[in-house]
């Protein structure tokens, strides 16, 4: 167990403690019980989800089959839903929890049954070029679930293309036309369940009777910039390993960040790029070879799914370590 940040071979995830539990107990203010989903694809923890279901959220969305058996394993299985479609369920049999799939076509449908699972969402194209079957076609999938044998628990639709709006009048404007066609979807499937939404719509998809929010956690510079009430709780720890009279490097680069939401930021410097293991940046106080430099992410889901651990620190201090055993599929 390391004492301090400083015994950490860098790259090394960081969690600040305090504005961690801020994050969490904000979001269980807001959204209490049952009407939060929490993603753990964000996460990809089951020490990070059970303080979640300590502080009342139990039923957990998964995005891989990987994370539903992890989930279970952890006893967190009391209603788990997989928010992704496939085509082999087969391994969700043998799950010790409640089960939930994603269908969106005939053939997810029929995955679904002979792999044993009980319970499905109709996944509803709602405005993102992804999965999600096409509005009209609800019913139908609806029925041929139903037939085969599936209770059919509601709906979901992920207003992902929302997320980045910063304009809050423009993002709840969007989320407003999204959901209305989840709504039509659901008068056509019936059932208890409204999935949708994220961390960037958590507030303002008011027609969800669930959502699905992962990001919040932690946060990213990303999701930083739509005014949230949470706060930046995780960094990637670099050291500096070269300097020049115009630059310095860290040794956190690609395999230590996701940059498909853009450059990592780093306080008082200007990031310059990201290579395989490096980090290239200006500062404005020029560093030492040795310093240590907090990188924060612009996505964070990814960028943890790159990593083997969560290092919970108070200032310098570590004070817990958490596996990120939800990794692989």
């Amino acid at each position: 167990m390391p004492q301090s940040i400083h015994d950490l071979t860098t790259p090394a995830l960081l969690v600040d403690v305090d504005t961690f539990e801020h994050n969490l107990r904000t979001m269980a203010t807001r959204l209490p019980g049952r009407r939060l989903r929490p993603h753990v694809k964000a996460t990809k923890c089951t020490a990070l989800a059970k303080r979640q279901a300590e502080l009342g959220h139990v039923a957990f969305t998964c995005a891989t089959l990987r994370e539903m058996e992890g989930m279970a394993a952890a006893g967190l299985g009391e209603d788990l839903l997989l928010a992704n479609e496939v085509i082999d369920a087969s391994r969700l049999a043998r799950v010790d929890a409640r089960v939930t799939v994603a269908v969106d076509s005939a053939a997810t449908v029929e995955a679904a049954a002979r792999g044993g699972v009980r319970e499905v969402l109709v996944d509803v194209n709602v405005g993102m070029p992804r999965c999600g079957c096409a509005l009209d076609d609800a019913g139908r999938i609806a029925d041929l679930a139903r037939k085969a044998g599936l209770e059919v628990r509601g709906v979901m639709g992920y207003e992902g293309h929302v997320m980045p709006i910063q304009a809050r009048e423009e993002r709840t404007e969007a989320t407003r036309v999204s959901m209305e066609k989840l709504l039509s979807a659901h008068e056509q499937v019936g059932g208890d369940v409204i999935s949708a939404g994220g961390t960037g719509t958590f507030d303002l998809n008011t027609w969800a009777t669930e959502i699905q929010a992962g990001s919040y956690c932690t946060m990213d510079t990303e999701y930083t910039k739509l005014g949230l009430p949470f706060r930046e709780a995780l960094t990637v720890l670099a050291t500096v390993i070269s300097v020049s009279e115009r630059w310095a490097v860290a040794d956190a680069g690609l395999k230590a960040l996701a940059t498909d939401h853009g450059n990592p930021e780093i306080s008082g410097a200007k990031v310059w790029f990201c290579s395989d293991e490096h980090v290239t940046y200006a500062a404005e106080t020029a560093p030492r070879p040795g310093d240590r430099v907090h990188v924060r992410p612009s996505h964070v889901d990814p960028t943890i799914a790159k990593h083997e651990a969560l290092h919970l620190v108070e200032g310098e201090r570590v004070v817990e370590v958490w596996p990120v055993d939800l990794r692989g599929w």
